[in-house]
Order: structure tokens, then C-alpha cells, then sequence
């Protein structure tokens, strides 16, 4: 049960946590011992409170994933992880987290609180909504970079990196649809309601215009932040984020993947790559130029 239960709160997607570090490096304060230890313990804390939203997602779901080719297989909609203790171990890691976290922040509280409630929110009603579903993705992503502000004395941090974040979350919601509808096919809108919503030309379309302002958007910041290096030389990252967007749109659109972009970061070697050097570049440029 407790193999079921660790399955069930997604350990591989914590890696979408880790946008909560966003505000440690682009602040400069990455080798800030206090800064530092502040928000991985906010890291551990947003992994909790995101594995229980996955728990009362799959609650909600139940009934759907048995239907699904691939989700029937999870440990509740399987039965190998009963109801009722999915029920206790969901209330437990909230209650944990929100009682751990406003000790550590009140405000870092009221960020992953409000996570929480915008999720139950769209596991119960909005993941039914075209565009809305996607949107409350992105309010997640954003929040996490939210949560990473609220835990350390911020004095650069730009404003560009939440539209930036933005933008970068909608194409990878979008992408994720597009992956599901190629998957479920003509039989998406039985599996899931919102897919009556979306068709795979509306996703394509929706993925050309979040990719290339979230190129721009991103270019924008290299240049015109306040907190960037005057040089410029953060423009250097650049051709890293063109890559790494392009390469997403190859493994949905000609590899039929997406549908777990968390599993591209994890298994695909150019990916990864292009994300190691990004993330080498920017410390470089930030903290040794």
C-alpha cells in the first residue's frame, strides 16, 4: 500500500517544483546559505502539497481513468490503493504542509494554500472548461515561482520572469492537450468532457502563438531587466530556450509525446542537454561574469 501510495502522489512531477528556485538564482542568492536552505524546504513543502492534489485528483477521476488506456492503470482507479486510506493520507499532507509552511513563511502558507484550493477547484469543475483547464495549469506554475519569492528578502527578482512563466506554462498546457487528444482520438470527449472543447488544429494554433511569445517574452527580459548583467551577455541563453521549445513541438508533433512533460525532462537526452547548458549559462552569466 505504501508503494501504491508514493506512486500516487507523482514523484517524477516534483521536477515541476523546482520552478520554485526561480527567485533563489535570478535574485543572485544561490550560494546564500540561509536563502538557499529557506527554499528547499519550500521545494519539499510544494512536493507535498502537489502530491496531494494529485491524490484527490485521482479520487475525483476514479471513475474516468478506468476508461483511459493508460490512467487505468494507476494504484486507485486499480484498486491497488483503497479509497479510504487514499482519503487519510491526502488530508494528513495537507494539513502537514500548511502548518509546517506558515512556520517557515505566512505568506509562503497562504501561496501553497491557495495552490491547493485552485486545484481542487480544477479537478472538481474547471478541468471541464476549454482554455480555462489549461489556464489554471499555468496559475500553478506561476504560484511556485510566487511561493519561491515569498521565502527569501527579494531585491532583483524582475517581473518579466511571471510573464515569461506564463506564457511558458500555456505552451506546455496546450502541448500536454494536444498530446492526450492524438492519444484518446475520436473517443477523447467520452474519456474526458473538455476535449469536446479542442480539436487538434484549435491546439496547434493555440501552441504557435504561446511559442513565439514565449520567445519574445523571454528575449525581452535578456535585455531589458533590471537585474541583468549590463553587457548583455544573458542574451546568450537565448538559442538554449529556441532549442528547447522546438524540441518540444518535435516530440508532440512528430513523436506523439507530451502528454507527461515531465517525462521529456526526465528521459530525453537533447532536452536535457540544452536545459543542462541553459541553466549553465545563466550561472555563468549571473554569478561569474
Amino acid at each position: 500500500m505504501l508503494k501504491a501510495l508514493l506512486k500516487t502522489m507523482r514523484p517524477r512531477q516534483w521536477t515541476k517544483n523546482a520552478f520554485i528556485f526561480a527567485a533563489l538564482v535570478f535574485d543572485k542568492q544561490l550560494f546564500v546559505v540561509d536563502s538557499f536552505l529557506r527554499t528547499l524546504a519550500g521545494f519539499a513543502l510544494f512536493c507535498l502539497i502537489s502530491s496531494s492534489v494529485y491524490i484527490f485528483n485521482d479520487i475525483a477521476d476514479i471513475e474516468a481513468d478506468r476508461q483511459h488506456p493508460e490512467k487505468k492503470n494507476r494504484p486507485i482507479p486499480s484498486g491497488q490503493l483503497p479509497i479510504g486510506a487514499a482519503w487519510t493520507a491526502g488530508i494528513i499532507l495537507v494539513a502537514l504542509t500548511l502548518v509546517i509552511g506558515y512556520l517557515l513563511a505566512p505568506a509562503f502558507a497562504y501561496v501553497i494554500g491557495l495552490y491547493f484550493l485552485i486545484n481542487i477547484a480544477y479537478s472538481k469543475w474547471l478541468k471541464h472548461i476549454p482554455i480555462v483547464d489549461v489556464l489554471i495549469i499555468a496559475a500553478g506554475f506561476v504560484l511556485r515561482v510566487g511561493a519561491g519569492v515569498t521565502l527569501i528578502n527579494v531585491e532583483r527578482f524582475s517581473p518579466w520572469l511571471y510573464v515569461v512563466m506564463t506564457l511558458l506554462s500555456l505552451f506546455l498546457g496546450f502541448g500536454k492537450r494536444r498530446a492526450e487528444l492524438s492519444l484518446l482520438a475520436h473517443g477523447a470527449g467520452s474519456h474526458r468532457k473538455v476535449f469536446e472543447g479542442y480539436t487538434l488544429p484549435l491546439l496547434d494554433q493555440y501552441i504557435l502563438i504561446v511559442s513565439g511569445t514565449t520567445i519574445v517574452a523571454y528575449s525581452l527580459y535578456t535585455f531589458s531587466a533590471p537585474n541583468v548583467p549590463e553587457n548583455h551577455s544573458m542574451m546568450l541563453t537565448i538559442p538554449f530556450v529556441v532549442y528547447t521549445i522546438f524540441r518540444y513541438l518535435y516530440l508532440v508533433q512528430v513523436k506523439h509525446e507530451g502528454g507527461a512533460p515531465e517525462e521529456i525532462l526526465l528521459t530525453d537526452r537533447p532536452f536535457q542537454i540544452a536545459m543542462a547548458l541553459w541553466a549553465l549559462t545563466v550561472l555563468v552569466v549571473f554569478y561569474f561574469s
